[in-house]
């Protein structure tokens, strides 16, 4: 089953990014904005690959392949 939490710490970091986005983006600083992004962009990913690798293992299971 899907845990809500997971879905909230995703909106969180999404959050945050735009937040530190556009904090970066004012001063000056498009370069770290850019690299704050592609940071948070992977974590994000990590977490939803781990999420869909989770998925297949119990669809294996159910179907005992």
């Amino acid at each position: 089953m899907l845990d809500i939490n997971i879905i909230f710490k995703i909106g969180g970091l999404a959050i945050i990014l735009i937040i530190l986005d556009k904090v970066l983006k004012s001063s000056g600083k498009d370069d770290f904005a850019t690299i704050a992004n592609l940071t948070g962009i992977i974590i994000i990913l990590t977490m939803v690959i781990n999420l869909i690798s989770k998925l297949f293992s119990s669809v294996k299971t159910m179907f005992t392949l």
